[in-house]
């Protein structure tokens, strides 16, 4: 019996936005951190969602707690470490856009092992969802993700990745070898376009999908942002139009179509009806500033879908 919709696993990092007031700069709290930001996304379509990470036992590790409660997150796999410390990341606004700085080396999610899996949890999951950074943050880490995998994939919880490649945690070779690991192992694969250009070595978004699809995932869903996502099954592939609107911040977004995207296949388990619904959702959450507060509920993406 599948009791969790959408398990994630990876780190959250306490958020400080830049805001701009009296000629003073100022920076906001909120939450990010890429599989939390999916885990909120995922609830607030109505999935049930849960998250396992490791959390220091400080006052970040407590809002986060709260946060998850609050949006009806299952956290009870999730790990408090008393001397451990929650990572935390501050976003500036330059010329060119969003200027992010990073605050987790040592992290307590970087020091989760395979040993502290939830393994119960995993396989009582309709899906496991799990990214690049996940494996990014530590050797360990890297290695209880494709320990997740395999627990996963031997009790029928179907495996969701999103590449999402950051090059400041390790050098493009050993992310290529590891997020290729990954993705082979994966029955729903969520890369960006930029990334996956990186990975791949290939240009054509055509290409990059064979290329996954070559590797074993059954469905890839490549995001372009403005140009929409590319959804390649071995039967059919085809570019699902984005939602317009006038971005303000599109901090989290791919996380928003992650979780929204999760959430709508099991409503139906049809990837391209999913990937039109979490346009929209990511769309709807670059409308606000942070990476959780804007996420939308169902209700706002089913009234953006109709023009309402």
């Amino acid at each position: 019996m599948k009791s969790i919709d959408l398990l994630t696993f990876g780190e959250p990092l306490m958020e400080f936005a830049e805001v701009r007031r009296d000629g003073e700069r100022l920076y906001l709290p909120g939450y990010g951190g890429d599989v939390s930001n999916t885990a909120v996304a995922a609830a607030r379509q109505g999935a049930k969602a849960a998250i396992f990470t490791a959390l220091g036992d400080d006052v970040f590790g407590q809002d986060f707690l709260d946060l998850w409660r609050r949006e009806g997150i299952d956290c009870s796999s999730v790990v408090l470490r008393r001397e451990g410390r929650t990572g935390a990341y501050f976003i500036s606004y330059g010329e060119e856009g969003h200027v992010f700085s990073y605050a987790r080396a040592g992290s307590a999610a970087s020091l989760i092992t395979a040993e502290e899996l939830p393994l119960a949890q995993i396989a009582s999951s309709r899906i496991l969802h799990a990214s690049g950074i996940s494996q990014a943050i530590s050797e360990d880490c890297a290695d209880a993700v494709f320990a997740a995998i395999r627990h996963a994939k031997a009790n029928g919880t179907v495996v969701s990745y999103d590449t999402n490649l950051r090059l400041r945690l390790w050098p493009l070779e050993r992310a290529r070898a590891i997020i290729h690991g990954a993705s082979a192992l994966s029955d729903i694969l969520l890369p960006g376009l930029d990334d996956a250009r990186q990975l791949t070595g290939l240009e054509r978004p055509e290409e990059i999908c064979a290329f996954y699809l070559a590797l074993g995932c059954g469905v890839v869903a490549l995001t372009m942002g403005r140009n929409g996502t590319m959804v390649a099954t071995e039967e059919r592939t085809e570019v699902i139009a984005a939602k317009p609107v006038e971005a303000v911040d599109a901090t989290g977004a791919g996380d928003t179509f992650d979780g929204a995207f999760l959430a709508e296949w099991l409503v139906h388990r049809d990837p391209f009806r999913a990937a039109a619904y979490a346009n929209a959702a990511a769309a709807l959450s670059t409308l606000g500033h942070g990476a959780v507060a804007p996420i939308p509920q169902r209700s706002k993406v089913e009234e953006f879908l109709r023009g309402a």
